[in-house]
């Protein structure tokens, strides 16, 4: 299986082709994800993921265009964003999403479609997410009572993503991240 791990800083990922452009990093490759295209074939992976990525660059659309392209048909795009009720605490972020993000990628959308069809396989909401991060910043004990909470929020959450991120996410502070799991389509039509 052909991988990428997009935005990869210092979270690599085994057998993955890791990419950032931070060249301290280490990554595999050194690029630009602002700058499109990317240095990759048509069609050239089977799984993309990008943790915590398309906030920080300037058009989440173009990018979603270029991981369509970049993907085989039948690619799996796993991307992991902050949910808008906590996405601007961080000072590098330019936006937050929202359940409606993947509503962009259907064509029977009229609000905004933007011509990549991404069948959308999963989402889900995350109340506590990144904990191999806030481990480093955090004690234990604290991180454990946090993940605890954390799952039976999202149980919550899963039951219906679309009024939690719409109405109840307030009450318990917004959530830390929506993950999308979209599935590339490559429709050819018959001539």
């Amino acid at each position: 299986m052909r991988k990428l791990n997009l935005g990869c800083g210092e979270f690599k990922k085994d057998g993955y082709l890791n990419v950032d452009f931070a060249a301290a990093s280490g990554p595999d490759i050194c690029h630009d994800l602002n700058r499109l295209p990317y240095p990759f074939a048509d069609g050239s992976f089977d799984l993309i993921e990008a943790d915590h990525l398309l906030e920080h660059l300037n058009d989440p659309f173009s990018v979603m265009r270029e991981l369509h392209r970049i993907g085989a048909d039948g690619c799996k795009i796993r991307l992991r964003v902050p949910h808008f009720s906590r996405g601007f605490t961080h000072p590098q972020h330019c936006r937050g999403f929202d359940v409606s993000f993947p509503l962009y990628f259907n064509p029977d959308f009229k609000g905004g479609y933007q011509g990549v069809d991404l069948e959308l396989q999963n989402m889900r909401l995350r109340w506590f997410a990144q904990v191999y991060l806030k481990r480093t910043v955090m004690p234990g004990w604290m991180c454990s009572a946090a993940e605890l909470a954390g799952a039976v929020i999202d149980a919550f959450a899963r039951l219906s993503p679309y009024i939690c991120s719409r109405l109840w996410c307030f009450w318990v502070g917004g959530f830390d991240e929506i993950e999308f799991s979209f599935r590339v389509s490559k429709k050819t039509v018959a001539s």
